[in-house]
């Protein structure tokens, strides 16, 4: 599985599984809600749910409604918005503390902006707010300076994330990576050996983190990265997560 030189991942052993979902677990498509999620990929998740002893979580930038609506009935671990929101292995929800009012005013500016651009989509999670420009290539560098500018009028506790072809306002501090940092000082996670798989930029927090922890950070798609092993595409991540789990059976 190894690419551009990086070494091929050992075998599975007692590990905590990390997963990205868009790009890496699922294909991109053209609009966030546009995704679906096929039975067979449910059915691994229950799979590798069970051969991890529950040490598995979803790390995305989606909220956590919209991934449990994607997975359902699954209900995993998981960190939506890029950490600012997390469902813990108990069930227990921790979600960032901020004023909400100035949010509300920068998703009604926002989603006015991108209501003036064919193509651009608006995506109001809660805590962060996305222009996903995808379907307007030509509209990335607009959107891009709509972000900052909403940025700077939240101040400090505000930063801008560029991912694929999306750009978003999130809490500060908030990123994957310290999603990861959290759930590995819980059980199940706990003294296991962490694996994160990403596809995007918005996934080198987590593998910068994983990387710290001795543990294995895998690259989806073509890219500089820090992630040490590397997968081509979404389809050969749900090959090799299929292979873990049958041997973990």
């Amino acid at each position: 599985m190894s690419a551009h030189g990086q070494r091929a991942l050992p075998p599975v052993t007692d590990w905590a599984l990390f997963l990205d979902v868009d790009g890496t677990l699922l294909e991109h498509a053209a609009r966030p809600d546009a995704v679906r999620v096929a039975a067979p990929v449910h059915q691994l998740l229950e799979a590798l749910r069970l051969a991890t002893r529950g040490a598995l979580a979803l790390i995305s930038g989606r909220a956590i409604d919209d991934i449990d609506a994607l997975f359902a009935p699954l209900r995993l671990p998981v960190a939506g918005q890029h950490g600012a929101e997390r469902r813990d292995a108990a069930g227990r929800l921790h979600r960032h503390q901020g004023a909400a009012e100035p949010v509300r005013r920068a998703a009604a500016r926002l989603g006015a902006f991108a209501a003036r651009h064919a193509g651009l989509v608006f995506e109001d999670k809660g805590h962060n707010l996305a222009l996903h420009y995808r379907q307007a290539p030509a509209a990335a560098q607009a959107a891009q300076a709509a972000l900052r500018a909403a940025a700077l009028e939240l101040g400090g506790d505000y930063e801008v994330l560029e991912g694929k072809m999306v750009v978003e306002l999130k809490p500060a501090g908030r990123d994957k990576g310290r999603a990861i940092a959290e759930f590995m000082a819980e059980a199940p996670f706990a003294g296991r050996t962490p694996v994160f798989i990403g596809d995007d930029v918005t996934d080198e927090f987590g593998f910068g983190v994983v990387n710290r922890l001795d543990g294995h950070s895998v690259k989806v798609g073509p890219g500089a990265s820090a992630a040490r092993h590397r997968l081509a595409d979404a389809a050969a991540v749900r090959e090799q997560l299929a292979q873990w789990a049958a041997q973990r059976a």
